[in-house]
């Protein structure tokens, strides 16, 4: 029977094998996290490529910085109220 990276690791906690086999255990888990941990940095560096090609000649360094630091974290951005930072600075 061939299992999944997932599966086996799965298998392996219902069976109670992982104390037996705790460096296997944490092998696979290290394999299972690879994938998404090389798709986040590629669409991280696509989101950077095409807002450096748009806007390379008309701003600066450090701005440009910020705006690419915005698009990668856009999910943390949504989340700002902007009438907070407003009364801060106020």
């Amino acid at each position: 029977m061939k299992l999944k990276p997932l599966q086996l690791l799965n298998r392996l906690k219902e069976l109670k094998l992982d104390s037996l086999f705790p460096n296997a255990c944490i092998a696979i888990r290290v394999f299972c996290t690879i994938p998404v941990t090389v798709a986040e940095a590629e669409r991280t560096f696509s989101k950077m490529k095409v807002i450096i090609n748009i806007h390379r000649s008309t701003m600066s360094q450090e701005r440009m910085t910020a705006l690419i630091l915005l698009a990668i974290e856009s999910d943390l951005a949504k989340t700002i109220n902007f009438d907070d930072i407003i009364n801060n600075f106020a």
